[in-house]
Formats: structure tokens, sequence, C-alpha cells
């Protein structure tokens, strides 16, 4: 049995990528299964999904805890989660990144034959907007070769031209053919412990009741309402808001509109952006009725 684990975050696909390759695979005649985990659903929260492909019916249906193969769709997860745990020897990678293998850092102790490709930038070429799963898909053919890059781009073709048209299908499937043909191929060591973000396992009396309790802590963990802090969004942006104060006329609609309340409001009425979770929709830059705040591409952090 194939097993593949998908890390991204909320909005980049990633679910739909493990989906689209068990299709694939299933095209290409193995038996194949999918599915996803995440909590409450967040844009740009860590999320997981999960495939397996065997030649016989799979009957198995737990989290993959041992992959032979792990696909990131956002490589500033490592430092988040420990994505590498459980890979098996001789396991690969597949990333989003625009740095080489041999460069790229996974983890203190792992080493993996791994494929990376800027799996953003052809998206948004492609695509025009940064949604990596259908590249991340031709990516991961460059280090697995149970399901082919023809499988992947028909299945893909298929899937996302049935939801969302055949101009999109097509556009998906030239993302997908795109980041294979540009993929490089090296070995990515780990040199660096990542802090692993403290875990609550609760007994079943412990696990709170829901919003109507406030939020507290156990352990040093967050849990309750409050609980979406320990999870640092704001990496995932690929534009950040530039917020010129001297324009601002202190209306406020930025404050109300920002869905992840990322914009504290100071004693004078200005703002200020919390980039740890701001993931740069750009619906303040869009609300601003003097056109105080401009979206720049790239990961930004201003004061």
């Amino acid at each position: 049995m194939y097993e593949v684990r998908f890390h991204g975050r909320g909005g980049q696909g990633a679910v739909m990528a493990a989906q689209t390759f068990a299709d694939a695979a299933v095209r290409a005649g193995h038996h194949a299964q999918a599915f996803p985990y995440f909590g409450a659903e967040r844009r740009g929260a860590p999320v997981q999904a999960f495939a397996r492909i065997d030649s016989r019916k799979i009957r198995l249906h737990s989290q993959v805890s041992e992959p032979d193969l792990i696909v990131v769709l956002d490589a500033s997860l490592f430092e988040l989660e420990p994505v590498t745990e459980g890979l098996r020897k001789g396991g690969r990678l597949a990333v989003n990144t625009p740095m080489r293998p041999e460069e790229l850092e996974i983890g203190e102790g792992a080493e993996a034959l791994t494929a990376v490709a800027d799996a953003t930038a052809i998206a948004l070429e492609t695509l025009k907007v940064p949604i990596v799963n259908t590249a991340m898909l031709g990516v991961m053919c460059r280090v697995q070769d149970l399901v082919p890059i023809d499988a992947i781009t028909e299945a893909v073709q298929e899937r996302f031209g049935g939801k969302l048209g055949a101009l999109a299908g097509t556009a998906n499937a030239l993302s997908a053919r795109r980041a294979y043909d540009v993929a490089a191929v090296g070995t990515a060591r780990g040199r660096q412990r990542f802090a692993r973000a403290k875990e609550w396992r609760p007994a079943w009396n412990e696990i709170p009741a829901g919003t109507s309790l406030p939020s507290s802590s156990v352990e040093g963990v967050e849990i309750g309402p409050g609980s979406a802090r320990t999870n640092l969004t704001g990496e995932w942006r690929w534009s950040s808001p530039f917020y010129k104060k001297e324009k601002c006329i202190r209306c406020l609609r930025c404050w109300w509109s920002c869905p992840d309340a990322a914009i504290d409001r100071l004693d004078d009425d200005y703002m200020r952006w919390n980039f740890d979770y701001c993931k740069g929709c750009g619906i303040c830059a869009d609300i601003c009725p003097v056109d105080a705040i401009d979206m720049i591409k790239g990961v930004h952090r201003w004061e």
C-alpha cells in the first residue's frame, strides 16, 4: 500500500488535491481512497488530507501516520507542525518553495528525496489566484511513479472542469503540467530543530462545551473560543497591506471589515496590522474610501 499525506492551509486546496490524486490513481488502474482532517474551517489554518493507493480494495480508513510521500503546499508549515513526522525510510517529499531541495530546511534529523517548484508563482500565472493544489499534483509526480502525469492532468481536467467549467479545467491541468516540467529534484535535509507547539490531549470531561465557555488555558495551551490565536495564519499571504497613515480619515471601515480581526484600532483611531494573522485578502484596501491602503506583493511586515 502506498500512502500520501498532504499538508496545507485552509483555502489552498489540499483536500481537493488528495481527492484528485485518488481519482487519477483509479484511472491508472489502482484502488484508491482520499479523505481530509481539519478542525473548525478557517482560511489559512493548517489542514491535512490523506490518500492511499493499492492493488487491492482498501479497507483501512485511519489517518496516515507513516506516509511514503508527504506533499507540502506551504513551506512555512515546517515551522508550525512536525510535517515530516512518521515519514517512512526512503519516503519522499514534494514542496511548494522557490528554493532548491538542498536549501530547504525540513526539520532536524529528516532526510528525503524531494521535488520542489514555486507552485504559488505557477498558480498566479496560470490561474491568477494563489491556489496551488493542482500545481503540487504536478510536482509530486516527479517523486512518485505509481500515477503518471497524464492521468493527473486528465483527472484535473474532468474534476475541476466539472465543478468550475471547461476553461478552469484546462487552466488547472496546465498548472499541473507546468509544475511537473519545471520541478527540481534533490535531497533535502533537516539541520534545525523547530519548536513544537504544545498539545493539549484532554480527557472526556475536560473538553470545552463550546463558545459559551470563556477562553482559558490548560497546561499552557489555549482552549475555547480563544484557541484560534495559536494558529499564526499570516505567513500564508502572498500580498501585504501597506498603510498610508497620512491619508487615513479614521473612518474605521477597514477595522470593521477585516474577516480575521487582524487590524488593531489604536487609541487615536489610527490602524495597526497584526501580520501574524493578516492573510492579505485585500478587503481593507478595497473598502478604504481614500486609498490609504496599498496591497504590495509578498510577505512584508510594516509597523
